[in-house]
């Protein structure tokens, strides 16, 4: 179905400023984070990793994980409250179905991108990630720049929580994208990731109302993740959940039915805490066929160093 947009080097990184033309606000009221109650999907992530991490806990190489107070940057996997008996229960009664996505704590930080704003359409989607200045979105690089031969898409905002022409945390205006050199040379899609970081709205920014998940670095294959993505042709988002299998050394693949074009970008959140409202996102839909050709089979970038680089990127230009 096309794009879903509707050996390794340390990253090297194009930044842009993208202000002109955002709305920030468009009316809409502020709150301090969504209620409801987490489904199985984003209680997901107890199942081992295939491959191993690099480093144990907090990688020391971020310099965003070297901030006081609790990490950003995950090398390890968190725990999950489901037992692995109760997990794969889930999985074969419900593992790779697609559903209207509920309105949650897993499903707050979750936005689509929009063209201009909400008068114009969405045509992928974001989801919030902590860090330093509290203002990052991770998505498809491809959302946001062509690639070989392409240019950056400026004129956009993010929209958290959008359902059927309601804004409940109001439009998000993009001060900066930030994509890897070499999807820009090559639309390299083991780098088909980027991170937009975002201006404030009302003197408020994105992650002191949302709060974010954490970024998880080098966590393997193997694991049982929650997607949950915005159609370009629905007003709601869709949600699945299952486990990943390796399609190549640095690409993921996740079977999950009727994840159509607007779905890049889409979060793949592991082992989310309702302790903490707390998950962590470990790929995006992208990478190998810009998210598969398919919509029934979705695929991502593995998150190792080069998207952590990218990362730390994303927080010097004051995310």
């Amino acid at each position: 179905m096309g794009q879903r947009v509707a050996a390794r080097v340390t990253a090297v990184v194009a930044v842009i400023g993208v202000l002109a033309g955002c709305s920030s606000g468009a009316g809409a009221s502020l709150t301090s984070g969504a209620t409801g109650s987490a489904t199985a999907a984003g209680m997901a992530g107890s199942s081992s990793a295939s491959g191993s991490s690099s480093a144990s806990g907090v990688a020391g190489a971020s310099s965003a994980a070297a901030v006081p107070g609790s990490p950003v940057v995950s090398t390890a996997p968190s725990p999950s409250p489901w037992s692995q008996e109760r997990l794969q229960r889930a999985l074969s009664t419900h593992g790779g179905n697609t559903r209207t996505a509920k309105s949650n704590e897993i499903t707050a930080r979750v936005g689509a991108i929009f063209s201009t704003s909400q008068k114009g359409d969405h045509f992928c989607t974001g989801s919030v990630v902590q860090s330093k200045g509290e203002s990052i979105v991770v998505t498809a690089a491809h959302c946001v720049h062509g690639g070989k031969g392409g240019g950056y898409n400026t004129d956009i905002v993010f929209v958290p929580g959008y359902r059927n022409g309601t804004e409940p945390q109001g439009e998000w205006p993009v001060k900066s994208i930030v994509v890897d050199q070499r999807w820009i040379d090559s639309s390299d899609p083991d780098l088909d990731v980027a991170f937009l970081v975002l201006g404030t709205v009302n003197k408020q920014t994105i992650a002191s109302v949302l709060g974010g998940n954490r970024l998880g670095i080098n966590l393997g294959f193997g694991r049982t993740v929650s997607l949950t993505g915005y159609p370009s042709n629905a007003g709601e988002p869709i949600a699945c959940f299952n486990s990943t299998t390796q399609q190549s050394a640095y690409q993921m693949k996740i079977a999950c039915k009727s994840f159509p074009g607007g779905t890049s970008g889409s979060p793949w959140l592991t082992a989310f805490d309702r302790a903490t409202r707390t998950g962590t996102v470990i790929g995006v839909i992208g990478g190998y066929q810009q998210g598969g050709d398919t919509p029934d089979v979705s695929y991502s970038p593995y998150f190792d160093n080069d998207v952590l680089a990218l990362y730390d990127q994303a927080v010097a230009q004051g995310g």
